[in-house]
């Protein structure tokens, strides 16, 4: 089925096109969701540049956007919320905005959709289940979780409003943030070349070997790359201190920056290295070259969305092999199950997967080397007057 159209009619479509000042884009899943639906935000403010766009996010995810200069306010609520803070946001969102997206298909996203916005937009799956979703929107967009990149997906919300895309993801900071990294990292001033390993992601089925981090840091060393290595939450630092228990001359900024800050220590860098997590689309995002070692993940969905890469329907990665997309090179795991879709080899988040555990530190460090030699080659060519 083709963009539904359930609720509207086009004189109301008319008047919400004409006279939008204010946004809501729902967006209440991970860390990484949240900053590959700013291209949305980013595309609509430049469409509406007087419009005050709001976020609602799940708690815990909206640093990602703190420092964003599109997003006017950001709403954060508990993943499973108690029913009187949930009522009382409902409450508080009744009807205030002149549109309301929701980039996710789940019912809770509708709703919120529904109660915020006098004209609601979304992406539905197109099945018989989610008829009363469709009833509460006016328009929708079918959900693709398999063939369309993330960045994609939610792009294709702003046809309907004509509204041209920005492919993007949006990576900001202020100067108190670049301010803390200076002081955390103080040889960042000079202009010491540096690598950022972050190193271990929120579940472990995405994990590489403390080994292989190890003989890739000592690689980079001897290379006269000093190597950073961050992470972002308490649950990883004892996978990350195996990692710096091997690189001793690393230096540790485990659980100490903010993603602002982090996305500036990005900006800096001559490479980042990185498995399937939100930091990852954060070092495309801000043109690092960056190796990300993708395993059970789909990179079709969630590989990530290179620097100015120009917007697609579809998406910049394949399904197999490895390849490379701009500053990205995504390094996929071997074997015939690759990519198998499931969390880990034995079907869980906390389990690991064989393609990643299996991954030679040789490949890896195959893939940093053209990295590095491809960017001396380009700060060697002289810019044009």
């Amino acid at each position: 089925m083709s963009t539904g159209d359930v609720l509207s009619d086009e004189s109301a479509g008319y008047e919400m096109k004409r006279g939008i000042r204010s946004v809501l884009v729902v967006c209440t899943r991970r860390i990484g969701d949240v900053l590959l639906a700013t291209p949305v935000v980013r595309s609509l403010k430049r469409a509406y540049p007087e419009a005050a766009i709001d976020m609602l996010v799940f708690e815990g995810t909206q640093d990602v956007v703190a420092a964003n200069p599109d997003v006017h306010r950001t709403l954060a609520i508990a993943e499973r919320p108690a029913i009187g803070p949930h009522l009382a946001l409902l409450r508080s969102l009744w009807r205030r905005y002149d549109l309301a997206l929701s980039v996710l298909a789940g019912d809770r996203p509708t709703f919120h959709a529904w109660a915020a916005g006098r004209y609601r937009m979304g992406t539905l799956l197109d099945d018989r289940k989610s008829w009363w979703k469709r009833r509460l929107l006016h328009k929708w967009i079918p959900f693709d979780n398999l063939h369309t990149h993330t960045v994609a997906m939610n792009l294709r919300l702003l046809a309907p409003l004509q509204i041209k895309p920005f492919g993007t993801p949006v990576v900001s900071w202020t100067q108190e943030h670049e301010e803390s990294v200076h002081r955390l990292f103080p040889r960042i001033r000079d202009s010491q070349r540096y690598a950022v390993f972050h190193v271990s992601p929120k579940f472990a089925y995405k994990t590489w070997t403390a080994e292989g981090w190890v003989a890739l840091g000592r690689w980079l060393i001897d290379q006269g790359v000093a190597v950073v290595v961050t992470g972002m939450e308490s649950a990883e630092q004892r996978y990350c201190e195996q990692v710096l228990h091997g690189l001793p001359d690393a230096v540790n900024l485990v659980g100490l920056m903010t993603l602002p800050a982090l996305g500036y220590l990005l900006s800096r860098a001559v490479l980042y290295v990185g498995t399937d997590t939100a930091v990852s689309h954060m070092a495309a995002a801000v043109g690092v070259p960056a190796v990300v070692l993708f395993g059970p993940s789909n990179p079709v969905k969630w590989g990530p969305w290179p620097k100015d890469f120009p917007p697609t329907t579809h998406s910049p990665w394949r399904r197999q092999g490895s390849q490379r997309q701009g500053n990205v090179f995504l390094l996929q795991g071997e074997g015939d199950c690759v990519p198998c879709l499931a969390e880990g080899c034995d079907r869980h988040v906390n389990s690991l997967s064989d393609c990643l555990q299996r991954m030679s530190v040789h490949r890896v460090i195959e893939a940093a080397e053209a990295m590095l030699r491809e960017r001396e080659i380009n700060a060697a060519v002289p810019t044009s007057v």
